[in-house]
């Protein structure tokens, strides 16, 4: 029974940790009217909550060493809660960029504690599942906003709502602390065996270890190209002509709606499939999904396209950090969840809003090329790194 809710309570920490994620884009083409901003500011804003989220990953190892992923967990839904609701109450594009640090640096904390948590205490089902609980949140965002916006017109009460979200579970966690430690004492880790092949030169540096840097690469460019299509998708939508502001609210939405729903159906299909399966066929999915975007010639298709992209990405962050003990062992895989998390908020920081600058030179038109090139870089990275490891 405890367990179930902590479980309960982890999920639903990953909810929060998902619901700001699309705001910023779904809300941009009004914020950036009503501030009379540039198409690339909100890169500005990208790169630094980006930052605190890096150093928070960085400092990962340890802060959960000191404090232990519970607190660590509850002290990032205040941060990042308080943080959202000074945007609500922004009178400024720079309050925008002075709350990012704060709100990145929650989000960095809580990502890296509880994928290490559920990586060593919880079986592949679960990973997958509490990844789809993000999914949940960053649906929910863009559904919330593009509801309160075409109620009010306005991107606040957007803003103040998530926030009290956030709030409210992060008052669950704070009841829930004890049951974290209790868990983690009568479970066991998730390791490799003593007749499985333990990782070389443990006493190395575990960036040195053999295929380390092809995994980093492969978060890298995951999340350069899940954050372009929350940020910018919105925005090729409507300045193609596709879509109206509220219709391309609803397919940022459906996307982030294929992730939920693609890592909910990845933790029935692990029973059957490794995480290596999955995560191939996962990005044959993205794949075809990005193919399709660069073709897409009206509202339908492209919106297809939005749920592939969605049902083809749910598999390959949660795969990836699942398998990391087994790939490099148990004592290392907490500094390289961390090192995991830094290079997937590196190309965060990076390629998004250096895609917001070529955006806003030449056109929404390219956006679908660089989905395209993110996704084949994963295939062939995990082709390596499948067979270093």
């Amino acid at each position: 029974m405890a367990t179930t809710i902590l479980l309960l309570i982890i999920y639903s920490a990953f909810i929060s940790l998902g619901l700001p994620d699309a705001l910023l884009g779904v809300a941009w083409p009004i914020i950036r009217g009503d501030f009379d901003l540039a198409l690339d500011a909100a890169g500005i804003i990208s790169i630094v909550v980006t930052v605190g989220t890096i150093a928070s990953s960085l400092l990962s190892g340890k802060l959960i060493k000191r404090f232990g992923e519970g607190k660590i967990t509850l002290i990032s839904g205040l941060m990042t809660g308080l943080a959202l609701l000074g945007n609500g109450l922004a009178p400024s594009y720079a309050w925008f960029i002075v709350l990012a640090l704060p709100l990145g640096f929650g989000a960095g904390s809580v990502d890296t504690a509880l994928n290490h948590y559920v990586a060593l205490h919880f079986k592949a089902h679960h990973m997958n599942w509490l990844h789809s609980f993000w999914g949940v949140g960053a649906t929910a965002g863009p559904v919330l906003m593009a509801a309160i916006m075409g109620d009010s017109g306005s991107w606040r009460g957007g803003y103040l709502t998530v926030a009290g979200i956030q709030l409210a579970l992060a008052f669950i966690i704070l009841i829930s602390l004890p049951l974290w430690g209790l868990h983690a004492k009568t479970h066991p880790l998730n390791a490799p065996s003593e007749t499985e092949t333990a990782p070389e030169g443990s006493k190395q540096s575990v960036l040195k270890r053999k295929g380390v840097p092809f995994a980093l690469l492969i978060f890298l460019f995951y999340c350069a190209g899940e954050y372009a299509m929350g940020l910018w998708g919105a925005s090729y939508l409507v300045e193609t002509g596709k879509m109206t502001l509220e219709n391309a609210a609803r397919s940022v939405a459906i996307y982030y709606g294929g992730i939920t729903a693609g890592r909910i159906l990845s933790g029935f299909i692990s029973f059957k499939l490794d995480n290596r399966s999955l995560i191939k066929l996962g990005i044959g999915i993205a794949f075809l999904g990005a193919v399709l975007l660069i073709f897409s010639k009206s509202a339908l298709i492209a919106t297809a396209a939005f749920m592939l992209i969605g049902l083809g990405f749910a598999p390959v962050f949660p795969g990836m950090v699942h398998e990391t003990p087994k790939r490099f062992g148990a004592e290392a895989a907490q500094s390289i969840i961390g090192f995991q998390m830094t290079a997937a908020y590196v190309g965060i920081a990076v390629f998004p809003p250096l895609l917001g600058i070529v955006l806003d030179k030449t056109g929404t038109g390219i956006f679908p090329a660089f989905i395209v090139f993110c996704v084949a870089m994963l295939y062939m990275l995990q082709r390596r790194l499948n067979q270093l490891t």
